[in-house]
């Protein structure tokens, strides 16, 4: 058995360990070097591939739920799909969720993921009492800001290279409705789309899909989403039918003609101005997810995507610059997610900062690596950084020029025999 990330790319050998107990987890570790824990497996590129992989997923048991203040005991490889079924006919949702929720609530920590409230709940991090770890001399610790604030902070965001999360105590949000109130408003630029976002940025909720193909004048259009839970007592969420990719796609099917396309349709498909409607939490939250095996709409070769933020300041000037390269570059994605941002948290490897990001999926082909590197060196410039959870390819000088904290991160890791024992093909390639 072997693992392959959500991108299929790059393509790698390893060996799966599984373990049913504490023990055998430990004599695992005990064996072996170069361990990675992994979930899912909806990690984008090679942070959750390493030759040897502790596969966590198996471990999925609901231990508690204290319902007076929402707080949830499970194992780390439940998946965030698994709790919604559960808990949002009681009236219970995530207070913070990624765009999926196909993955892991270890993965969750690890990658310390954000959604589309990051603006007024921060990352995932931030509803965490506690977890447990197994650690690399095989010791299992309760870890919380409290009792460990180090090994929390480099947890926390640390890409599973700071040990095996086994469970973690999670506090969810109170709902009165499976229904979100949507807002969609039609921008013309990228001055309308970031006027937009500050007009309705106390909304609790806010996403854009910016058309990454526009030039000149129409750089930055986009269909900014707003919304909140509505109070209408509706919590009759089920899980829907999913329809399926059967198999890779012939790679010239995505092309600079076809994402153009897409682009005109799916910009076409609301009127200029507002629009509003209610849609359910699948709808608002995981529309990716209503397609099984999406990934394999880019080929054989796979994908990568390409997620960088960029501070306040400086990103709409910066932004600018990026969407005219990649419109020149005629290498466009149709999945193109502008969101805004919150202040950056205290842990050493956490993507976020108070500022915008942007998150494109290009295919793998000739020619790719090479505009990726030039949006590199501008995203540098901007003093912004790149999202490791969806990285694939970037070099340990321009990881490094990003987060400032890294050295933290690279001592602590050291000082408790962690860099040899816990390893990804990611964190050789950018020194972690």
């Amino acid at each position: 058995m072997s693992f392959m990330s959500w991108g299929m790319y790059p393509k790698t050998k390893n060996t799966v360990f599984k373990f049913d107990k504490e023990k055998t987890l430990k004599h695992i570790i005990n064996e072996h070097d170069e361990l990675i824990p992994c979930g899912n497996g909806r990690s984008y590129g090679d942070s959750a591939l390493s030759s040897n992989i502790i596969n966590v997923k198996p471990k999925d048991y609901f231990i508690d739920f204290d319902k007076k203040n929402g707080l949830l005991h499970i194992q780390a490889g439940v998946l965030l799909s698994e709790i919604l079924e559960i808990y949002v006919p009681k009236g219970w949702f995530f207070k913070v969720t990624p765009g999926t929720k196909l993955i892991t609530v270890g993965g969750a920590i690890a990658s310390d993921v954000h959604g589309k409230n990051h603006h007024v709940e921060g990352c995932f991090s931030e509803c965490i009492q506690e977890f447990e770890i197994m650690l690399a001399d095989g010791e299992v610790v309760t870890c919380s800001k409290e009792l460990t604030p180090e090994l929390f902070k480099a947890t926390c965001g640390g890409m599973g290279l700071t040990g095996v999360i086994l469970n973690a105590r999670i506090y969810l949000k109170k709902i009165n409705s499976q229904y979100i109130g949507q807002t969609t408003i039609k921008t013309k630029n990228l001055k309308e789309t970031f006027d937009a976002f500050e007009e309705y940025s106390k909304k609790p909720y806010s996403v854009a899909w910016i058309d990454c193909l526009a030039k000149g004048s129409k750089i930055g259009k986009c269909l900014l989403v707003v919304g909140d839970f509505r109070d209408d007592g509706k919590l009759d969420y089920k899980k829907k039918n999913q329809l399926s990719i059967p198999f890779n796609f012939p790679s010239f099917t995505l092309n600079n003609w076809s994402v153009r396309a897409f682009n005109l349709l799916y910009y076409g498909k609301v009127k200029d101005g507002v629009s509003k409607q209610k849609v359910d939490i699948d709808t608002f939250f995981y529309q990716l997810d209503a397609i099984g095996h999406w990934n394999r709409i880019y080929g054989k070769n796979g994908f990568t995507q390409y997620q960088f933020i960029l501070p306040k300041e400086l990103s709409y000037i910066g932004l600018e610059e990026i969407l005219a390269v990649i419109s020149n570059s005629g290498k466009g994605s149709f999945l193109a997610v502008l969101k805004l941002y919150g202040k950056a948290n205290d842990n050493w490897l956490s993507f976020p900062m108070e500022g915008y990001s942007l998150a494109l999926d290009f295919k793998i082909e000739k020619g790719l690596f090479d505009l990726l590197d030039k949006l590199d060196e501008i995203v540098v410039k901007y003093k912004g950084r790149i999202y490791l959870t969806k990285d694939a390819r970037v070099s340990k000088e321009i990881f490094e020029k990003g987060y400032p904290q890294i050295e933290k991160f690279r001592k602590f890791r050291k000082e408790n025999k962690m860099d040899s024992k816990f390893q990804s093909y990611q964190s050789k390639r950018v020194g972690i």
